[in-house]
């Protein structure tokens, strides 16, 4: 068995004008975003050696190569729209691959299926299970015990809520103070609606939003859990403001990233009265994007 386990976040400092902005970017962790935290987590302490879960990517790549990592087998579905390299890179860490038309069926149907076919397997969810968040909230033990910087706020993008809970839990533990706001596409700001209303409010399908790792159709009940007390608030960003993010990543930081990776530093420059003489950390989750896709965000070829 491989002893391979978190690699530490990479802090870099963003140029800002009204507020100091760090960037805690998780592009160079295992399979490219801080699901690996996660999956590495759960797969550690599960016995069973078989795993099932959907997902748009990330998830799937981080709990294939987990698998690897300890001797078991996981069976990922994602959607048929799904970026090739995300689908290419789940195959090549040893995962099988189930692509569904989610206007059809949705992923999560067809994890259940696939479960009742297998029932041996371990229903894995990317965001609504404890060790998930348990994985995750390394990363917020990270940003809150920082040495070199001590933070007011940290902005985290939020799909189903394992990451944003796990920043939240893992800030707690350090008694750190520091308020967590969440980020998420308007396109699916089901989060934003749920904190809004007090209680958990779905989307109706799968939002069509860049952002493919918030395209939930809500947060999961474990996430809720921690978020309802947790996040001071939700800002809701437009897909030209993340393209807008996704484009100063790159140009100004050396940042590739996908579009969700984006949503933190979008939400900071689309409302900067909220964060005027803060000093912010805006978590980057990941840099898994299809190199088609990037290159006309970016308006110009790379090649």
């Amino acid at each position: 068995m491989e002893k391979i386990g978190n690699r530490p976040t990479t802090f870099f400092e963003f140029p800002a004008e009204s507020c100091s902005i760090i960037l805690a970017s998780e592009i160079h962790q295992h399979t490219g975003s801080f699901k690996f935290r996660a999956a590495r987590n759960l797969v550690s302490k599960t016995p069973n050696d078989l795993f099932s879960a959907a997902s748009s990517g990330n998830f799937g790549q981080a709990l294939a190569y987990a698998c690897r990592l300890f001797g078991r087998k996981a069976i990922v579905v994602m959607p048929d729209t799904s970026a090739k390299v995300k689908i290419e890179a789940v195959r090549a860490y040893g995962g099988q691959v189930e692509l569904v038309d989610v206007s059809k069926k949705s992923r999560a149907r067809r994890v259940k299926e696939l479960v009742l076919l297998h029932p041996e397997a371990y229903l894995a969810s990317a965001y609504d299970d404890p060790l998930v968040i348990e994985g995750n909230a390394t990363l917020g033990e990270e940003i809150a015990n920082n040495a070199e910087h001590s933070f007011d706020v940290v902005v985290v993008p939020v799909g189903g809520g394992g990451l944003s809970a796990g920043i939240v839990q893992g800030i707690r533990r350090s008694k750190a103070g520091i308020r967590v706001i969440g980020a998420e596409p308007l396109l699916a700001n089901d989060a934003a609606r749920s904190l809004r209303a007090g209680r958990i409010v779905q989307n109706e399908s799968e939002p069509l939003t860049l952002a493919d790792g918030a395209r939930t159709i809500s947060l999961g009940q474990h996430n809720w859990a921690i978020l309802k007390e947790g996040l001071s608030d939700i800002l809701e960003v437009t897909e030209e403001e993340i393209i807008d993010a996704l484009r100063k990543l790159y140009f100004l930081a050396g940042h590739r990233v996908e579009p969700t990776g984006a949503l933190a530093l979008a939400a900071v420059l689309s409302h900067p009265e909220l964060f005027a003489g803060k000093k912010i950390c805006c978590v980057v989750s990941g840099g898994n994007v299809d190199g088609d896709l990037f290159d006309s965000l970016l308006g110009k070829s790379l090649i």
